[in-house]
């Protein structure tokens, strides 16, 4: 028997508790629930709550504590705990996993208790497990994909209507629940980061920072991006993107030109879609849902199945001898929109198109990651880049 603690009762949380409840022969049991606010009206009665995570962590009859709150350096604690005291863990803290990897690797080696986080990355989709097991052996080449729900259902309607505004499109989606009161994690694309973090770790046994991640926003996209996009028979994405170049590792979490054939194009509103570049499989595109409380539960529950058979990740790429090494100087393909000075600060080293128009102007050529980050229009409130 599997007897759970439980960080958190959001969204996600009450989706787990739902979808535990629902799912028959798992044999697992929610025996307490820790949360923060004493006041709040839940759908349980009060005797399943403690605000004291002592409560849970002191507990030794819960042997599995999942970990669903929103505050990365409150997840740590609880997570590292939790280890320390001999329970698995489950967890679906993207930020945290991303900022405190080695520390995480540490503590399960410490500690020889698994920690679990599916629902980190991708939502719905299993990409973690795929990862580890089915892609352990296969050379991959490539991760690429969407994995950011809000910023895809915003790109997806300022594409379908192509005069459509940034900021009214984001309005809409915070009314929906699709988008966050301040919606920065995503929108700035730090929410695609951290999960490039965590699939660079599984994919390639390269662990970067974060901060390491070349990372761009929407917020500066006008209809003038979008219309540029369209003309060269693109939708535009923002796509979190680990490949490798001569055993060197790029990771970004950036707009990028996707051609209207690519069937990364079709994939809109929350829905996320990773692709995998294999040596022996070729590509493999995974679709699911990438936010939601019974989509993101559903890969949490996933997890907790797991522990029963005493599943934790082994971090096979980790123990390779030829790790790859981060870097940025490799050359791309970009799209850049600014005004001239901005436009003529770049080190291209072939520059295609040079448009103006409607008092924009554009330029899509081939400059180095470490030219690109490292201009003013990168850095610019007011600019919009895309990989082209």
């Amino acid at each position: 028997m599997l007897t759970i603690g439980l960080f958190g009762f959001g969204c996600v949380g009450q989706g787990l508790w739902d979808v535990i409840h629902r799912t028959h022969g798992l044999r697992s049991q929610i025996a307490r629930i820790c949360v923060k606010d004493k006041h709040k009206s839940r759908p349980l009665p009060r005797n399943a709550f403690t605000f004291d995570r002592d409560d849970i962590l002191n507990d030794d009859t819960i042997n599995v504590v999942v970990e669903l709150i929103d505050d990365a350096e409150a997840a740590f604690e609880i997570v590292s705990a939790a280890m320390r005291k001999g329970k698995a863990v489950v967890t679906a803290n993207k930020k945290m996993v991303a900022t405190r990897f080695r520390e995480l690797l540490e503590i399960q080696q410490e500690t020889q208790q698994p920690l679990l986080y599916e629902a980190s990355t991708g939502g719905s989709i299993p990409i973690i497990r795929n990862l580890e097991e089915y892609y352990d052996n296969d050379l991959l080449s490539g991760v690429e994909g969407i994995v950011n729900g809000t910023t895809n259902y915003i790109l997806s309607k300022l594409s379908a209507n192509i005069e459509a505004r940034y900021h009214d499109v984001l309005r809409e989606a915070q009314q929906l629940g699709f988008a966050e009161s301040d919606p920065s994690l995503d929108v700035d694309a730090w929410d695609a980061a951290y999960k490039t973090v965590v699939i660079s770790a599984h994919a390639f046994g390269a662990v970067i920072h974060p901060d390491s991640v070349i990372r761009r926003g929407i917020a500066t996209i006008t209809p003038f991006d979008v219309a540029a996009a369209r003309s060269h028979g693109c939708d535009i994405k923002l796509l979190s993107r680990s490949s490798l170049h001569n055993n060197q590792l790029i990771a970004w979490a950036l707009p990028t030109f996707v051609p209207l054939t690519d069937m990364l194009s079709r994939v809109v509103n929350e829905t996320n879609a990773i692709r995998l570049h294999g040596a022996f499989s070729d590509d493999q595109l995974l679709i699911g849902k990438g936010a939601g409380a019974h989509p993101t539960a559903s890969a949490v529950l996933s997890d907790i199945a797991a522990l029963k058979y005493s599943y934790r990740y082994e971090y096979k790429k980790l123990l390779l001898n030829d790790i790859p090494q981060f870097s940025t100087d490799i050359s791309t393909r970009v799209y850049i929109r600014g005004n001239d000075n901005q436009l003529n600060s770049i080190e291209f080293s072939d520059v295609e198109i040079d448009h103006k128009a409607n008092n924009n102007r554009y330029l899509i050529g081939e400059t180095s990651i470490r030219a690109l980050v490292e201009s003013e229009p990168f850095n610019s409130s007011e600019c919009f880049i895309a990989i082209a």
